[in-house]
């Protein structure tokens, strides 16, 4: 089944989950193109980046490009009070990513109701103190909720849980990359988790 794009990117997700980071949101200088922080180091959007990266996918380069041509159209100058791009961080931050996915991916319904939340589908939430927060939906469901397990790093590294309806949602977002031709927005896994 590979080539599916939520069988590849659920299982680059879950493959985070093995991996031994921990949370660091400092700043640091990457390279760029395929820039990253330490392996062993990382926040919530790096799920997200190394899971995308895994499929072949550099949200470094298109966020970035995105945001060299619509600076506006990013809540950088808002929230961060910056006036240019910042290949180092710009991908790294939820506002950001949720911006990049609006445009170029799909804004989805933010619901109640779990059926409607799709295996490779990212959603953002806003945590206690007003932290935004990003996630991947994975293809597993818990057999307490029967919710979908989300791959997420809210603080202990990268792991699966039962957390889709813990907090605010703000976002729920599909991105598939061109290498997939966008034909399968809503695919297989969709129905048969």
């Amino acid at each position: 089944m590979a080539g599916n794009f939520e069988y590849d990117f659920v299982n680059a997700a879950l493959e985070r989950t093995k991996q031994n980071v921990s949370y660091n949101g400092s700043y640091f200088k990457i390279t760029y193109p395929n820039g990253d922080v330490p392996a062993h180091l990382g926040v919530c959007t790096d799920v997200v980046i190394r899971s995308y990266r895994a499929i072949g996918t550099d949200l470094q380069v298109l966020v970035h490009e995105d945001m060299s041509s619509n600076f506006g159209l990013y809540p950088s100058k808002r929230i961060w009070g910056l006036s240019s791009t910042d290949k180092n961080i710009d991908h790294r931050r939820v506002p950001n990513l949720q911006a990049f996915f609006s445009r170029h991916g799909k804004s989805l319904p933010i619901t109640n109701d779990p059926k409607d939340y799709a295996p490779g589908d990212l959603v953002t939430w806003t945590l206690p103190g007003n932290l935004p927060h990003i996630g991947v939906v994975s293809d597993r469901l818990s057999e307490h909720s029967g919710n979908p397990l989300i791959v997420h790093n809210i603080g202990a590294g990268p792991s699966l849980d039962d957390m889709l309806f813990s907090y605010e949602i703000t976002g729920h977002y599909r991105y598939v990359p061109e290498k997939y031709n966008n034909s399968n927005q809503r695919g297989p896994l969709a129905g048969t988790r």
